[in-house]
This record gives structure tokens, sequence and C-alpha cells, in this order.
């Protein structure tokens, strides 16, 4: 399968967010409204803009597989190092099981080296038990317990 990684354009938020919505948790926090919220073109535009901030999509075809944000972060710790941040990743449904994953993160990892990242993390919500395991799998270790404050 010929894969292609690319950043996202503003043709592709649509079926992003409808990516995002066919997701048990998605269902319950995402807008599947027609016409697509404008809070999604907000958003995506200050992630264009953002010189540290990158949504990738993977594709075959032009039919888009899996999409994935990574976050360039620049910290005093680890002498002064920068991480990248992996979030929101998704893969289509019927795309799962069948290495894309692996491979997107393969693409991912090499992209946060390429930006002189020395470290590469994510979180993952409890409830995502295959994620988590696709992540271990991976050799991402659960070395840390995460927090999150809804406002």
């Amino acid at each position: 399968m010929a894969l292609k990684f690319r950043e996202a354009e503003y043709k592709d938020v649509e079926a992003l967010v409808n990516m995002l919505f066919d997701d048990p948790l998605g269902t319950l926090r995402e807008d599947s409204s027609k016409p697509l919220n404008s809070a999604y073109l907000t958003a995506f535009e200050a992630i264009l803009k953002d010189n540290n901030n990158e949504l990738i999509i993977v594709e075959n075809n032009d039919n888009i597989m899996g999409m994935l944000q990574l976050t360039f972060i620049p910290y005093l710790t680890h002498t002064g190092s920068w991480r990248c941040l992996i979030e929101g990743v998704r893969v289509q449904s019927d795309c799962r099981g069948k290495g894309l994953g692996t491979q997107f993160f393969e693409w991912a990892i090499e992209r946060a080296k390429q930006r002189g990242c020395n470290m590469v993390q994510l979180t993952s919500n409890k409830a995502r038990v295959d994620a988590l395991r696709f992540y271990q799998n991976l050799g991402f270790e659960a070395s840390h317990e995460g927090f999150k404050l809804m406002l």
C-alpha cells in the first residue's frame, strides 16, 4: 500500500471531524452537525498558523485513512530539550489492524527527530484499551500519571 503523509488542508477538515466523531468517546464530545461547527475551522486555522503544530493525515489514493497532531514543545528540563506531543490519533475503523498505525507512528517519530526532539510523548484515554496496548507495543512506557481538568 502506497501511503502518503501530509499536512491537513482546509478541504480535509470535515472528513477529519467525521473521523473524530466515529469513535465511542468521540460521539460524546464531537459535533457532527452540518454545516460544520465553525469552532473546528477556528482551531484548524490556529494549528496552521503555529509553527510548532502540525495536523498530519495519512492517505492512500487520496483516501484519508488516519490523522494525528504533532506539537513541538521546548522545555528547560532535560537540559533545555524539545519534545513532541502526539495527540488526536485516529485511524479509520476499516483500516485498523493492518499495520497502518505502526507506519504512521514510525513516520511521526522520524518527524520528531527531524525537528530536534529527544522525546515523544502522548496521552490516551484509559478506556481505549486497544490503543494503550498499541502504544506499549511501539515501545511507549506508561511512566507518568496524567491529569486533566475540563474547563
